[in-house]
């Protein structure tokens, strides 16, 4: 299949809202509205042994919230990246967290992660945000081929990409770091905007 190229112009993350139904996704940012407090929520985000192992918040140090929060606001603001709180529709508690970034823009090439805290997981919330953003990224910012990393030890990340329909595409060698200064090898994962949506 053919795929049109939409133009780097278009190729713009812009923030909005994403329903799931039981969670909603909202832009990360200063004014976000998170039960219990946004800084206390990223704290304890970035102490959960996960997170900390997998998707380390700050690669520097200890997390510093105010400037993930503006980071995060910067990247809406150039429309180079998407960043997403996954909250609780009920609680509106903090669940996790669902990101996009362009590898290559000029090329459509987008990178999709994601990270959820403890209480969130088991009810197939990591696969619903990333089919979720996935989908917004092909329909609202021309995204192309849309990949997905993870660590080769990280199973539970190997199971949402597949159950998201990110087929497996080859491991890299010594490929990214996570957290601890060692490289590891990564499995890549990834779809085009022609592969269809099962949901």
């Amino acid at each position: 299949m053919t795929i049109s190229d939409p133009g780097t112009a278009q190729r713009l993350f812009r923030p909005t809202v994403l329903d799931l139904g039981d969670a909603v996704l909202r832009p990360w940012g200063p004014g976000l509205d998170v039960a219990g407090g946004i800084v206390p929520a990223l704290l304890a985000a970035a102490a959960d042994p996960a997170v900390a192992r997998w998707n380390p918040l700050s690669a520097t140090g200890p997390v510093d919230p105010q400037a993930y929060l503006e980071r995060c606001e910067a990247g809406w603001a150039d429309g180079s990246a998407a960043s997403f709180a996954v909250i609780d529709a009920a609680e509106g508690s903090l669940c996790g967290n669902a990101y996009l970034g362009w590898s290559n823009r000029d090329d459509g090439v987008a990178m999709v992660g994601y990270w959820l805290l403890a209480a969130a997981r088991g009810r197939g919330l990591a696969t619903r945000a990333t089919t979720a953003v996935t989908r917004w990224a092909v329909e609202h910012a021309g995204a192309r081929r849309i990949e997905l990393y993870h660590a080769v030890g990280n199973e539970a990340s190997c199971r949402v990409a597949e159950r998201a329909a990110f087929p497996y595409e080859g491991t890299l060698r010594a490929s990214y770091t996570y957290g601890g200064g060692v490289y590891t090898d990564e499995h890549l994962h990834a779809r085009l905007a022609s592969d269809p949506f099962t949901d």
